[in-house]
């Protein structure tokens, strides 16, 4: 309703007034073409406020609209065209009357607008930048109806809960440069108009805080601070001293439309005008001074200053736009470095006066190096999350690492810097050494690029008092071969030899950080080896073994460590620990996961621990020894049916020194052993003959048939065809100890067997059976000799040959190798550390009871 009501209104106004002024079409032509030009504008405006026009389409439309009637109301002809009149004419109260009535015709069209949406007060703004463009409009009689409409909106949102205003930051540039206009009418004009906006800013800001208190406030601590009454923003307090438009644009606006102030002065600093140029500079720096903290889109307004840079060599904008780099970084260090670091490599001398300025200020140094640190945990060349936030390389190649070094180059000799350098040596030591083998890997595509890793690690030690460290490994020729992939690691030994040598006195923290890098675990895999390889070493110049027991922790959890090279390295230092086993403290635990590494996939980490385990073993103490005996015992039966022969007959080696070496605890010994040689002996068929040399204990043979025997009657067809294999090897190894009774009872036992419905155990069966009758027709009758001929042959063993050429690959059904059992009461129980089951490559059981009715 009262929108029709102000339509009406508005229509009689205007019909009245047209009539009134009529008679002036001839004597008045200009300025009667714009008021009737004005009036048709309106109309198509206030038509377009009343349609259904989609939002944006008609605020477009009606600024096309708009932008004609105000090239007709402040056009300078028709000011220039009512004094003409005013000296000819009469009627000339008629004349200025109806060019005041044109001004307020504009004004009232921008008020209706204003008065239904806030929002276009962006009218205004651009209403600025027509003023800008052409010097010919009226600029005094425009800035009074900017000032009008500001005041009027001033009062509508006073009180409102929302106000929507995104025109603010802009507008409010624009008028803080037109303070400083040459005309004292537009100045005071703009201060009044600044004055305006910054009420409206500040019922914005309040708006919004009370929403987000609603938000997330209890309502019982729900509590709005009192604001201030807007005094402060006084067109006499502004104009008293101007740094308080910027301190006052600052503290109100929100930050979204305050980073648009700033960026809209930021333009304004690579125009012709000097003049203007100087004072957006002026007003830019002097916000940034104390409310940089709200600005956002740093990372843009760097990028940009960047590009203006590159284009424009004038002083006062590089002065300026490098001051609103130093300010940036004060509050935003972090956004401004992550882009410093984001353009291509090698730097341009643009690029590095932009570092410069970023770590200006002695505070921001620390953050500064910092963040590079953050950037060095990035490999080149891969595209990955390095901060909090998701922040990707604009450039695909990811280059930042590199920059980050090729800026340590040039900051680290700086006088600020080379103070904070000390709190940060650590860090910047491992993240260079890390950055030099990614570099050096990088450099076998573009053998041309510098090598700002390295130079900057020698940078660190130089502004680090460690001049003489440089000098050493300059002599070794350290330096130089860094960029072979090949040397990188041993180049890493080196450093930290080096370091070590010339007791370099940041040793506490580096140790401290290399402990806590250690612990929380490296970002990738090669990271731990060179993590490992300088620890090490600096930890074997520092301490005797066995190292510190906070130390030996994590060379213990580095033995089962998912990278291979890690494992290895591991227990290559375990190994050098084997003269000084017996002082460990958890020798225990050390052993336990050296055994969990023969459990690994990957073939030379299970030697490796098989190598070391052996060397600590030959030092260990027999009653620590005797503890673990079972558990180690039982973890070689395994590796026995490993797919590779090497470790197959190192496994076998070890366990026959294992045997030897406890062989005086015989009343531990019997279940392992039984347990360890069933599977021992059945790769006497095996096809590598380093597995099948292996050491007799004739002592055991006759146990060893008598338990055998009971496997003939087994469900498990595996344990079939090994017995019957078993019993022949032992049969022939030993024949010459065995009564004729005894053969007689195997030769009954392996007829059944015989008729077995498996055609392979048959087959075996044959030619084990007849083994037994050979060895029967070689058996004297008389006890007597059979007893002396025992006694005289138990000094000798006979010097076996393959007898069954079976080759356990060939036959995998039912087989340990090939099929998973489940445990049952008839059948034989798996040892503990395979009680789930035996599956492929995890070997023979490592013990093998039977229930009475297979015995």
């Amino acid at each position: 309703m009262s929108s029709r009501i102000t339509k009406a209104v508005s229509n009689l106004h205007i019909l009245q007034s047209s009539v009134k002024w009529h008679h002036m079409e001839h004597s008045a032509t200009s300025l009667w073409d714009t008021y009737s030009g004005l009036i048709s504008n309106q109309a198509m405006i206030l038509a377009l406020n009343s349609s259904f026009v989609d939002p944006v389409l008609q605020f477009e439309t009606q600024l096309k609209i708009i932008n004609s009637s105000f090239k007709m109301a402040f056009a300078v002809t028709n000011l220039d065209e009512v004094r003409e009149i005013r000296m000819n004419e009469d009627d000339e109260d008629d004349i200025e009357s109806l060019y005041r009535t044109i001004l307020n015709l504009f004004e009232d069209t921008l008020l209706i607008l204003v008065s239904k949406d806030v929002y276009k007060l962006q009218i205004l703004k651009e209403m600025v930048v027509w003023m800008n463009e052409d010097n010919s409009y009226m600029q005094e009689e425009a800035m009074v109806v900017i000032s009008r409409v500001l005041s009027f909106a001033a009062r509508k949102v006073k009180g409102s809960a929302s106000v929507n205003a995104p025109c603010l930051g802009v507008l409010a540039a624009e008028l803080s440069l037109l303070c400083s206009h040459s005309d004292p009418s537009i100045t005071q004009q703009a201060f009044v108009g600044m004055y305006h906006l910054l009420c409206i800013a500040k019922c914005q800001s309040e708006g919004t805080a009370k929403s987000k208190n609603k938000k997330y406030d209890k309502p019982e601590n729900h509590c709005i601070q009192p604001s201030s009454s807007g005094t402060e923003f006084l067109p006499k307090n502004l104009q008293k001293d101007k740094s308080k438009i910027a301190q006052s644009v600052g503290k109100t606006l929100l930050p979204p439309l305050l980073t648009d102030f700033v960026w809209s002065l930021l333009m304004k600093l690579s125009v012709p005008d000097q003049t203007i140029a100087s004072e957006a500079a002026t007003i830019l720096t002097l916000t940034l001074e104390c409310n940089a903290h709200k600005v956002t889109m740093v990372s843009k307004i760097v990028d940009t200053i960047y590009k203006q840079l590159c284009g424009d060599d004038s002083p006062i904008l590089r002065e300026a736009m490098l001051r609103v780099i130093t300010l940036l970084t004060r509050t935003s260090p972090k956004k401004v470095i992550f882009q410093l670091m984001d353009y291509p490599v090698p730097a341009d001398d643009i690029l590095i006066l932009m570092w410069y300025a970023a770590g200006a200020e002695s505070s921001v140094v620390p953050h500064v190096l910092k963040t590079i640190l953050l950037i060095l945990k990035g490999k080149p060349r891969e595209m990955e999350k390095i901060t909090e936030r998701k922040h990707f390389s604009l450039n695909a190649t990811n280059m930042m690492p590199v920059a980050a070094s090729q800026a340590l180059c040039t900051l680290l000799p700086l006088g600020p810097y080379k103070k904070a350098v000390a709190q940060f040596f650590p860090q910047l030591l491992m993240a260079l050494m890390l950055q030099l083998f990614y570099s050096s890997n990088l450099r076998l595509m573009t053998e041309d690029r510098p090598f700002y890793a390295r130079d900057a690690l020698r940078v660190l030690l130089n502004c680090s008092g460690l001049q003489e460290v440089d000098t050493a490994l300059n002599r070794k020729n350290c330096w130089n071969q860094f960029s072979q992939v090949l040397f990188h690691h041993h180049g890493v030994y080196l450093v930290a030899k080096t370091l070590s040598e010339y007791k370099f006195p940041q040793f506490p923290e580096t140790l401290h950080y290399l402990y806590k890098l250690a612990v929380e675990g490296p970002r990738r895999s090669e990271d731990s080896v060179i993590t490992i390889t300088f620890l090490t070493e600096l930890l074997n110049n520092f301490f005797k073994d066995p190292f510190p027991e906070k130390f030996l922790v994590l060379f213990r959890n580095w033995v089962n460590d998912p990278d291979p090279a890690v494992c290895k390295l591991s227990l290559q230092k375990i190994a050098s620990m084997a003269p000084v086993i017996n002082e460990i403290e958890n020798v225990c635990s050390l052993l336990t996961s050296i055994l969990d590494a023969f459990l690994s996939k990957d073939t030379t980490v299970i030697i490796r621990a098989l190598i070391t385990l052996r060397k600590l073993l030959d030092r260990l103490d027999k009653v620590t020894y005797s503890s673990l005996f079972t558990r180690i015992a039982s973890s070689y039966c395994p590796l026995m049916d490993h797919a590779n022969g090497g470790i197959r007959s190192m496994a076998i080696h070890h366990f026959g020194q294992l045997l030897m070496d406890m062989s005086q605890y015989t009343w531990m010994l019997n279940d392992v052993v039984n347990a360890g040689l069933v599977p021992l002996i059945l790769f006497l068929e095996d096809t590598e003959e380093r597995v099948v040399k292996l050491i007799s204990h004739q002592k055991y043979i006759t146990d060893l048939i008598s338990e055998t025997l009971g496997f003939l009657e087994s469900s498990r067809r595996y344990l079939k065809r090994g017995s019957v294999i078993l019993l022949g090897y032992l049969a022939k190894l030993g024949g010459h100890l065995l009564l004729r009774d005894e053969i007689d009872v195997m030769i009954e036992a392996i007829d059944r067997v015989i008729r077995d419905e498996d055609p392979v155990i048959r087959e075996l069966a044959e030619i084990t059976n007849k083994i037994f009758l050979e060895i029967a027709h070689k058996l004297t009758t008389s006890t007597i000799k059979q007893s002396f001929q025992r006694l005289f042959n138990f000094i000798y063993l006979k010097k076996l040959k393959l007898l069954y050429n079976y080759n356990l690959t060939k036959n995998l059904t039912g087989s340990p190798m090939g099929i998973k059992e489940i445990r049952s009461d008839k059948e034989a129980i798996i040892s503990d550390h395979y009680e789930d089951g035996l599956v492929k490559n995890e070997g023979f059981p490592s013990a093998l009871e039977h229930s009475s009715e297979e015995k």
